[in-house]
């Protein structure tokens, strides 16, 4: 065989492997032609695809445009206006590398027409399989328009691996969703095959939130931290409100959209212990960090970086976030009765409390105990029919029977409620939870809130979480009891996992995990947590180290491992540790877990990650009653 001689390889095929790189599917470079346009500082980006955009990507802007020098120079390899002083270590654009449109036009049909605010018209250039043509005179208004027709046509074994149309239609979309949250200043209008798929105005960040995210902005909660030169914000849902994928997550770091593995890990760490296991939080995230602390030069597709400090960052995003989330139950992010269920059974609720009321109406009605909670509900005055009597038998007092709702005294203010009344008393609401009037089933606290909604409190529930916070509190301070095992274990790991788990071996000694080295990569284990006695010592220490040398800066409580043991731990005592479903409550214990709910961190889901209370507002009543115009 000869011996291969080395070449330069043509241009043709070095745009073709760095098309490979850079537009590896119909959603990568559509990625590219809308992120050029707002770099082009366009307020309005209309985009069409067909065949998922293997058939045809078209992109409209409204942005500054191009002259007829400045084409030709676009669809060549490394050449950009981004970058004017050439400095990579303060890149302020999404893009900057030079490398989209000619890697399109190496593999596909383009066509580009650009007019800038001066010129008198727009002018046209066309790419085919890497032969250009033009520019020439054309019709066009200001801005830019894209057209990529068969893409990879000129790469048939990169066209014959493209998924289905729904598949890439699905990538497609799911990149103009993340472009839309980084520019919420901007109209985007989407379309795939002629049928609308997004049409969003200008808007402010917590309306284009809610759009995307498909919440109501009432059920966001905002997150605005900074620490030295690092600033975080964003909006949160609660643990009330997941998915089942992490298709509602969103991440900006300097304003561009990134996918990036350190603020997944952070985000995933903070949300851990209030989230239900296998459910996914929804969030936008907008980290902005100086340009020199950041490398965004790392992939072609840039959508992956490399943070100077990891740890910090990390460190930074796991507190911020847990922070947003731990408020009181009642505080943001509500979580709204699911009207269609009820709504599927109205018909024979009905039913059964028309059949049941006769019964019912027969108990006396007794005036609840005056309290002043800082607001007061709607009252009005009952007056019963002569003779004491209603029609359905009811036996109430003689006379008029004022039924005078009071609440409070817990913010020691007085407020004298009007029986004659009919309009709300307004005072600012101190309690979300509002105040207990009863219970039903004996499991579900039942109160008013107030601005008058209905909530409806799982009592078990709500008193899992707060004792199963008390006990993590005791984890959180390292006060955990150590149980000496009979016979210390030997665990032999890897030499990198034994390292990392030894330089944390003072951390674990405080959760009551004593170890010690025991020669060249081996562990001895003198005592274990004693939640986890019993327990499969081996198999808890090789996750635990495993975690840790790779990700050498989580601390050793942060690792799934453990933490998920003593979740598991602390969740089970909490549970058998809780006031159960079933048990009559007085009105005092209704008050004081409703208060401890407002005021305990996590308290608006359980620990196993389900919800503790519910809201009925007003829209929900009258969508139940067929009030809804």
């Amino acid at each position: 065989m000869a011996r291969p001689v080395i070449r330069r390889l043509s241009d043709h095929v070095v745009d073709l492997i760095a098309a490979g790189e850079v537009v590896e599917r119909p959603a990568a470079a559509l990625k590219e032609l809308v992120e050029n346009a707002l770099d082009a500082g366009a307020t309005r980006i209309d985009v069409a695809l067909r065949g998922g955009g293997r058939d045809v990507i078209e992109v409209v802007d409204n942005g500054r445009g191009m002259d007829a020098e400045e084409l030709p120079l676009a669809v060549q390899r490394h050449c950009t206006s981004k970058l004017p002083d050439d400095n990579l270590t303060a890149i302020q654009t999404l893009g900057f590398r030079g490398e989209a449109l000619p890697s399109i036009g190496a593999s596909a049909r383009l066509s580009l027409v650009s007019r800038t605010a001066e010129a008198e018209s727009a002018w046209e250039l066309s790419v085919e399989g890497g032969v250009m043509k033009g520019p020439f005179p054309a019709a066009g208004s200001v801005g830019t328009r894209v057209v990529v027709r068969d893409l990879f046509f000129a790469t048939p074994a990169r066209r014959k691996f493209l998924k289905t149309v729904r598949v890439e239609s699905g990538h497609a979309e799911s990149v103009m969703r993340r472009i839309a949250l980084s520019a919420p200043e901007c109209a985007f209008r989407v379309t795939f095959d002629g049928r609308e798929i997004m049409n969003l105005p200008p808007q402010d960040m917590p309306g284009r939130v809610a759009s995307i995210l498909a919440v109501p902005e009432d059920n966001l909660l905002h997150l605005d931290e900074q620490r030295g030169a690092m600033r975080l914000s964003g909006y949160l849902c609660g643990p009330g409100e997941s998915r089942r994928t992490g298709a509602g997550q969103f991440m900006l770091v300097n304003h561009r959209p990134v996918v990036d593995p350190v603020l997944r890990t952070a985000v995933r760490v903070a949300y851990r212990p209030v989230i239900e296991r296998g459910r996914f939080p929804i969030f936008l995230l907008h980290l902005q960090v100086p340009l020199e602390r950041v490398d965004v030069n790392v992939h072609p597709a840039k959508t992956e970086l490399r943070f100077a400090d990891e740890a910090e960052v990390r460190g930074f995003v796991i507190g911020a976030v847990g922070r947003a989330l731990a408020r009181g139950a009642g505080e943001g992010g509500g979580i709204q009765a699911d009207l269609s269920v009820i709504g599927r059974h109205a018909g024979q609720e009905a039913a059964q409390l028309s059949q049941s009321h006769a019964s019912a109406s027969q108990q006396r009605l007794d005036t609840i105990p005056a309290r002043d909670f800082g607001f007061g509900p709607s009252v009005r005055r009952l007056t019963p029919p002569q003779g004491g009597r209603s029609q359905h038998g009811e036996g109430v007092a003689e006379g008029q029977r004022s039924y005078t709702t009071a609440f409070a005294g817990l913010d020691e203010r007085a407020m004298a409620v009007q029986p004659d009344s009919s309009e709300p008393q307004t005072v600012p609401p101190s309690y979300p939870l509002g105040v207990p009037i009863g219970q039903i089933h004996a499991t579900y606290i039942l109160s008013i809130a107030p601005n008058g909604d209905l909530i409806l409190t799982d009592q078990h529930a709500a008193h899992e979480r707060l004792t199963h916070e008390r006990l993590r509190a005791r984890f959180a301070e390292g006060a955990i009891t150590a149980q000496a095992l009979l016979m210390p274990e030997v665990v032999d790991l890897p030499h990198d996992e034994s390292i990392a788990l030894l330089q944390c071996a003072e951390e674990l000694a405080g959760l009551g995990l004593e170890i010690e080295a025991f020669g060249s990569g081996s562990i001895l284990v003198r005592s274990l947590p004693a939640p986890l006695s019993g327990g499969d010592v081996a198999g808890l220490l090789r996750d635990v180290a495993e975690e840790l040398a790779q990700m050498p800066d989580l601390a050793a409580r942060q690792t799934d491992s453990l933490e998920s043991r003593f979740e598991a731990i602390m969740a089970r005592m909490a549970c058998h540790g809780s006031i159960r479903a079933g048990r009559i409550l007085k009105q005092e214990e209704m008050e004081a877990l409703l208060r401890g709910m407002e005021q305990h961190p996590r308290a608006n889901t359980c620990p196993h990650g389900r919800p503790t209370w519910l809201r009925l507002d007003r829209a929900g009543l009258e969508t139940l009653f067929g009030r809804v115009k």
